[in-house]
């Protein structure tokens, strides 16, 4: 599965005008709306619920809303982020009491799955549930705060991720999220991965299309 996926994360964008910075990426070249939920209790900080992801998709929005979440409990909000409109649902194995009956509870909604892997977060999660799951994504800052630097040890991490997918013959996109910038996504995607979480770099930038397109560069 080589077709990079870029996904801006709205925790950068300027909240004013939200609809207009999420179209103004779509027509830039992202691919993906990546949605940082926090609760300000697994993570620090408070962001954003369902209801903002719902607007989006009245606003009109068709590109698929990548839904993190950093949130303990994670079941009770499964539903109503699919009923927003959430296209895939990722969550820390951390912050749920039965890993595989979350996993299941985002199936059974539509959406997409993904699990999360903090820095500090062993593989072996993984092992019993990587054949249910549409994504893994390894976090490459600890979470809870935007604007954060690339951790150098994420590398060795992703490459791992990378041979399990590889070697389960499943078809999982490995998303890294934390510190990308055009000037350290292609050793990122060397490491193995496919999906690119940029906020800052990308809503920082003056320029979207620009920005995006360097991203692009970087990969090729």
């Amino acid at each position: 599965m080589s077709n990079y996926i870029i996904a801006p994360s709205i925790l950068s964008a300027n909240f004013a005008r939200l609809g207009d910075e999420v179209n103004d990426v779509l027509t830039a070249g992202a691919d993906w709306i990546h949605f940082d939920v926090m609760d300000n209790h697994y993570v620090p900080n408070l962001t954003i619920g369902p209801m903002v992801c719902a607007a989006l998709r009245k606003e009109g929005i068709k590109a698929p809303i990548d839904v993190h979440l950093m949130v303990e409990p994670v079941d009770s909000l499964v539903e109503p982020f699919a009923k927003a409109g959430a296209s895939s649902i990722s969550f820390h194995p951390e912050a749920s009491k039965h890993v595989h009956r979350t996993i299941m509870l985002i199936k059974e909604q539509g959406c997409k799955v993904g699990l999360v892997l903090n820095p500090g977060t062993a593989l072996s999660v993984l092992d019993p549930v990587l054949s249910l799951l549409d994504l893994v994504l390894v976090m490459s800052v600890d979470p809870g705060f935007g604007g954060q630097s690339f951790i150098p040890e994420s590398i060795n991490k992703i490459k791992q991720v990378r041979t399990l997918i590889d070697n389960s013959g499943y078809e999982i996109r490995l998303e890294v999220d934390g510190g990308i910038t055009p000037a350290n996504v292609g050793a990122i995607a060397k490491a193995g991965a496919d999906t690119f979480v940029a906020g800052s770099a990308i809503f920082s930038a003056q320029d979207y299309t620009d920005v995006i397109a360097e991203f692009r560069r970087a990969l090729a």
